[in-house]
């Protein structure tokens, strides 16, 4: 539960997000609120404290960021977002300096708030609900409150207006944030800054209830197998990040794939030396397939809901390796056959995909209501903040399904593709193959027909992917590919938006061997070759602490020049 309160002064929004988190055994309190030098202020704060007793843990900060990122877990409650804005804009000179910029510090804000994998309740004030002053800087703190808000709100499920004490459940809009304000002339600070905590309000003053957890997204999937021309990332820098690779303290391509690597990394990003990664983003996507009940895994249906669950909660490898990687984690259920976090399942097309021996995974109006959620995925990471993403998988069974998709737009037979999955043994093998065997009937008449190759075997949650994966290159954001199943959704992403796989590098290389017929067609190169199998994205987050390395030599390293030593030939 991530949810945004909005109210006035003295509208009772703090007391309402204390209420929301009654249940919590232990709720961590960011205030962002400063008391230094008013003792009367200081009182009221330490009132409160005591008022809210041992389970609460109070920390003074504006680290906001860092904070949330440090306890992703953490039931916490930020009260409020109107002090954080004030003392960004006082650290950046807003109030005189009409061209000071905080947009990357709410960016980053947002990102943090996107992965947040805890219970989360924002306090903010409403711009048209609080005292501000008449003034140039009372004008460019409500701009830049209206602004931090909206943004705010795009990556939270919940957001409530309290009046009054009495709370109401805003509707979703678009998620879009808005552009930023033309700054005004500045040169005093708002007379009335919105203070650090609210005194409470009786709990039966309030709405008796808990917040509502996301309600399902409203995903228009007209045309969304239509993707617009997908652009190149940037040649032109690619050649000056290669001359520069050539003028470090090394001799010429040393670094091997290091090198290579962060050229791409400059030619993605336009610029040369690439920008250190600030936010990489995974998404797993998952899904039931109705083959696995044919007993095509090691592992029954059932464990796909239950590993979501633990993906939620933080306890499976990708949470791991992607909280050592500094990526955030987020799970969605596209279609799985069993109920899930309403949260986790906002975008979720069916209860398990159909059966794709008969050619009927999902209906065509399914499949484009998959890829437009994964378009949509993709669009709010960017939007948000994020500067790499990362689609995992989580199925039982949905290695069949990527093999068939991989048998299909490769020309390879079923006994080629098949793999051992989870570890199957060769009873299920030979019903795995025979299940393959039967879905490339039904493919191969789709093979040129992307969108209608997805709706007969690939599944929701693949279908999902490859809409993530093409949208991202659509948004002209690096992506890192994972194992088979992420493959496959390539495969069919590169077909829907062409072009889109020069956005593309392969993290790892599975030990399916239908993944190196996928990376061949791809025209990638793994990066990592450990043998790994897990899926969920592991194998792409294992690499991409080699790709921020590959960002900081050509940031970092000295040149021949700056170093005083003598170049080679």
């Amino acid at each position: 539960m991530r949810t945004l309160i909005l109210g006035g002064i003295r509208s009772g929004k703090s007391a309402h997000a204390e209420h929301l988190l009654a249940d919590a055994p232990a709720v961590r309190y960011v205030a962002t609120g400063s008391a230094d030098g008013d003792r009367a202020w200081r009182a009221r704060i330490d009132a409160h404290r005591e008022r809210r007793g041992d389970r609460y843990r109070t920390v003074e900060s504006c680290d906001l960021a860092s904070l949330l990122r440090d306890f992703p877990d953490e039931p916490t409650l930020v009260d409020d977002l109107g002090n954080w804005l004030t003392a960004l804009l006082d650290e950046a000179g807003a109030w005189e300096d009409e061209a000071a910029d905080v947009s990357a510090q709410i960016e980053d804000l947002c990102a943090a708030i996107a992965g947040y994998s805890g219970d989360l309740v924002l306090v903010s004030p409403e711009v048209g609900l609080s005292l501000v002053s008449p003034t140039p800087s009372g004008r460019r703190f409500a701009d830049e409150l209206g602004r931090l808000n909206a943004a705010v709100a795009a990556v939270c499920e919940t957001v409530t207006l309290v009046v009054a004490g009495r709370a109401l459940d805003l509707p979703a809009g678009t998620g879009a944030v808005p552009a930023a304000p033309v700054p005004v002339s500045a040169s005093t600070a708002p007379s009335s800054p919105v203070p650090a905590e609210e005194p409470a309000r009786p709990a039966d003053a309030l709405a008796p209830r808990r917040a509502t957890v996301s309600e399902p997204a409203q995903i228009d999937g007209t045309d969304a197998e239509i993707f617009p021309i997908v652009e190149l990332p940037d040649h032109d820098v690619a050649e000056q990040a290669r001359a520069r690779q050539l003028r470090l303290t090394k001799p010429a391509r040393s670094l091997g794939r290091l090198e290579e690597l962060g050229v791409w990394m400059s030619s993605c990003q336009g610029v040369c030396p690439p920008r250190t990664l600030q936010s990489p983003a995974v998404v797993v996507f998952a899904g039931d397939h109705a083959v696995a009940a044919d007993g095509v895994s090691a592992y029954p249906p059932e464990v796909t809901a239950q590993m979501v669950a633990n993906i939620a909660t933080g306890g499976a490898a990708i949470n791991v390796l992607a909280r050592r990687a500094g990526a955030t984690v987020q799970v969605l259920d596209m279609a799985v056959r069993a109920d899930t976090d309403p949260h986790v399942s906002r975008y979720k097309v069916r209860a398990g995909s159909g059966d794709l021996r008969t050619g009927s995974s999902l209906t065509i109006a399914e499949a484009r209501r998959a890829v437009a959620a994964g378009r949509a995925v993709a669009d709010q990471l960017v939007d948000a903040g994020a500067d790499l993403l990362i689609a995992g998988d989580m199925g039982i069974g949905n290695t069949t399904p990527a093999a068939v998709l991989v048998g299909t737009l490769t020309d390879r037979e079923p006994v080629v593709v098949v793999g051992r999955g989870t570890g199957i043994d060769d009873a299920t093998w030979i019903r795995k193959t025979a299940a393959i065997r039967d879905g490339m009937r039904h493919a191969r008449r789709h093979r040129n027909e992307p969108l209608a190759l997805l709706a007969a075997v690939a599944g929701a949650d693949i279908a999902a992917m490859a809409g993530f994966l093409a949208q991202a290159a659509v948004r002209k954001t690096p992506a890192l590919l994972d194992g088979l199943i992420t493959t496959s959704a390539a495969l069919v992403a590169q077909q829907l938006a062409p072009g889109a796989a020069s956005w593309w590098q392969a993290g790892h290389r599975s030990t399916e061997p239908a993944h190196a017929f996928a990376l061949d067609s791809l025209g990638l190169t793994a990066i990592l070759d450990l043998s790994m199998r897990l899926g969920e994205g592991t194998g792409a987050v294992s690499a991409l602490p080699l790709v921020a390395s590959s960002i900081d030599i050509l940031t970092d390293m000295a040149t021949f020049d700056e170093a005083g030593v003598s170049g080679g030939e």
